[in-house]
């Protein structure tokens, strides 16, 4: 008789656990497609692209060599060239920040004229695009004219074998944190290349785990 009382007793725990994971999967799935599809389109094309720590800044000062040289913003946001210490770089724009070069030195010789290129694109922490959660290689990205989640997630690595792609979320800043599905797995994995859309600077995007 006990031995009928445990054999009740351990097939009422099995089902009311298997009720229990039930329930988890269905709340997991309900959690799909939650929010409102990304636009397809989102494209900014009056971006410019602004100076940030890490950059690296080839600055030529016309006509004076040895002037001219190969600086690293710091992470603070500043630089330091010849003549001129302490500028703030990060946030700005190249032209912008030739022109402030420019101002500096030109109580040091007459008539500066300088040219920064940028190389080794970092940009402003508040326009990266990162990628988050399961992708195969999480970071911050900077943002490119047209770029789209497709190219975030090349270049991310794709997914992880435990990632919900269709469950991902699009965080845009530029919309006060507005929330979107975006349908990563029929993307990448389908094909389907309708589920690709157009970022925008400070775009974040989260791709959760897989319940099953």
């Amino acid at each position: 008789m006990r031995f009928a009382f445990r054999m009740k007793h351990k097939s009422i725990i099995r089902r009311a656990t298997a009720a229990f994971v039930a329930a988890g999967m269905l709340s997991a799935c309900g959690t799909v497609g939650q929010y409102p599809p990304a636009p397809s389109a989102a494209e900014t094309p009056d971006h410019r692209y602004k100076i940030g720590a890490l950059d690296t800044l080839n600055i030529v000062v016309w006509r004076n060599p040895e002037l001219s040289t190969v600086v690293t913003v710091r992470p603070d946001g500043r630089i330091s060239t010849p003549l001129v210490e302490d500028v703030m770089a990060a946030g700005r724009s190249p032209a912008d920040l030739s022109r402030e070069v420019e101002k500096a030195l030109a109580k040091f010789i007459r008539d500066p004229v300088v040219t920064i290129v940028v190389s080794n694109f970092q940009g402003t922490f508040s326009e990266q695009i990162r990628i988050v959660g399961e992708a195969t290689r999480p970071q911050s990205i900077p943002y490119r004219q047209g770029m789209t989640v497709l190219d975030v997630m090349i270049q991310a690595g794709g997914l992880t074998d435990f990632a919900d792609g269709n469950g991902a979320v699009l965080v845009r800043g530029s919309e006060a944190g507005k929330q979107y599905s975006v349908r990563l797995k029929d993307l990448l994995k389908r094909g389907d290349i309708s589920a690709n859309v157009q970022m925008k600077p400070g775009d974040i995007i989260i791709v959760p785990q897989s319940w099953f």
